[in-house]
């Protein structure tokens, strides 16, 4: 399948680039339609494989890339549930967020995240699976999960201890900042930093850069330098269905419900 659109996203291959374009108001969040349609781009991959060396992930939205897991979705599938059950209800839910984003993860395809604004939560741990982050100043990281009495749950933790130093991690997880785009840059997270709108341009630059070269090479390069930290990732699974459980994640996500706000959780700015 060449083409396809949803209604959470769309993609298009042209010469040797896949672009998969998020556009679900308000923030792209990550609910049971969003990851049907990143099944079904997953699900296409095989063949997407076959005629392009590049993938680019971006937003059509002007807020930002994606505020992470659709929260209020998530507060509705807890109503009625004993806390006992919660856990075993949602279990399958993050299992398919971590089939898909590890199909990103593990594609030979080398893949760019063209970010911009709010990169948070389920956002972030979505860039993370990408090969690079190309991003323009206005983009913001965060893990605000800790303010719902969770952890991230889709996969962050592992790959951002992949691709920087722990004290950051803990930083990031502990406290709930946000880190702005020029701080990712000199840290090693931002692999490109570049100006308002140009996020998705330079990142079809650089497809045409990686199509230069062996799509065999790359791919050999990418799995060498790129390990999957499978146990790591089965593990937070674990340690997120614990917590779902408790009392904390309850009135966490009642503040979040009840919040009018355009952006309930968003953080304090970490520069």
């Amino acid at each position: 399948m060449n083409s396809f659109t949803g209604e959470c996203l769309s993609w298009t291959t042209s010469k040797h680039t896949v672009e998969l374009t998020l556009h679900r108001a308000p923030g792209n969040e990550i609910g049971t339609e969003m990851l049907a349609d990143l099944e079904r781009f997953t699900a296409a991959l095989p063949e997407l494989e076959h005629r392009a060396v590049a993938a680019i992930v971006h937003s059509s939205l002007p807020a930002g890339f994606c505020a992470g897991a659709d929260l209020r979705e998530l507060h509705e599938r807890m109503q009625g549930l004993d806390p006992s059950n919660r856990a075993r209800s949602l279990r399958p839910f993050l299992a398919r967020i971590h089939a898909v984003l590890g199909a990103l993860d593990r594609t030979p395809l080398v893949t760019i995240a063209a970010v911009h604004g709010f990169v948070f939560g389920g956002g972030f741990e979505l860039a993370l699976a990408c090969d690079l982050i190309v991003a323009e100043r206005s983009a913001r990281f965060c893990f605000p999960e800790l303010r719902l009495g969770l952890i991230p749950g889709f996969g962050g933790i592992p790959r951002l201890s992949r691709d920087l130093g722990n004290a950051l991690v803990r930083d990031l997880l502990l406290t709930g900042r946000s880190l702005g785009a020029a701080r990712a840059h000199t840290v090693g997270l931002v692999s490109q930093l570049v100006g308002p709108g140009s996020a998705l341009t330079v990142s079809r630059a650089t497809a045409e850069q990686v199509a230069r070269f062996d799509p065999s090479t790359v791919a050999a390069a990418k799995r060498f330098a790129k390990p999957i930290p499978d146990a790591d990732l089965a593990r937070e699974i674990d340690v997120f269905c614990e917590l779902f459980s408790r009392p904390a994640v309850d009135e966490g996500l009642r503040r979040f419900v009840d919040d009018t706000s355009a952006m309930p959780y968003l953080p304090p700015a970490g520069e």
